[in-house]
């Protein structure tokens, strides 16, 4: 099957006609592209062809505005976060993007209650949207004012894998100490293993 290119969150197909292989998202029952690269459509085992965006490796992949990126909390203040970005998508990136996470758009609701070291920790694994280019020291503007945004994976002060509870807190199961996070709504194909 010939190559057929494509842009980053461009829609490919509907899930009903493909299952989203690597480089891809789903969305509304749709299959969008999560990179700049070259489609292919391969028939494996399963009843549908699978759909995945390989990168031209020329192009360096980069978070565009409305991307869903994976990033790592460096440090924190009372007015932002300052991550380091990791995936666009589920495609690792090659080389460290920074961004930050204002205090205003960390959730949709009551953002002048919002505390940041009650939403995110340092090293903790973040997933937020893209919502502008950022300033000239290449730093990205995030946001995780969704339900599907926010945290992913945190370890408590024990140091073991937290489980959230609610929204806005996560439990470590060794202590059973509670801490308070923005807690993502996970969807399964954002999951980094």
């Amino acid at each position: 099957q010939p190559l057929s290119s494509c842009v980053a969150g461009e829609r490919l197909c509907s899930t009903e006609e493909a299952t989203a292989g690597s480089g891809t998202y789903t969305r509304h029952g749709f299959i969008f592209s999560s990179l700049a690269g070259c489609l292919e459509k391969r028939n494996e085992d399963s009843e549908l062809p699978v759909v995945s965006v390989v990168r031209d490796s020329e192009s360096q992949l980069l978070p565009n505005v409305g991307a869903v990126v994976t990033c790592k909390v460096c440090s924190i203040n009372s007015r932002f976060a300052k991550v380091h970005i990791l995936y666009v998508g589920s495609t690792p990136l090659k080389s460290t993007f920074r961004g930050t996470i204002r205090r205003e758009d960390i959730r949709a609701t009551e953002k002048d209650k919002v505390e940041v070291y009650k939403s995110f920790r340092p090293s903790d694994i973040v997933l937020a949207k893209v919502i502008s280019l950022g300033d000239a020291q290449s730093n990205y503007l995030l946001s995780t004012a969704e339900n599907e945004l926010g945290v992913v994976v945190a370890r408590s002060e024990a140091g073991v894998q937290m489980v959230p509870i609610s929204w806005c807190e996560m439990q470590c199961p060794r202590t059973h100490t509670k801490e308070f996070r923005k807690v993502a709504r996970v969807q399964p194909q954002f999951l980094q293993t």
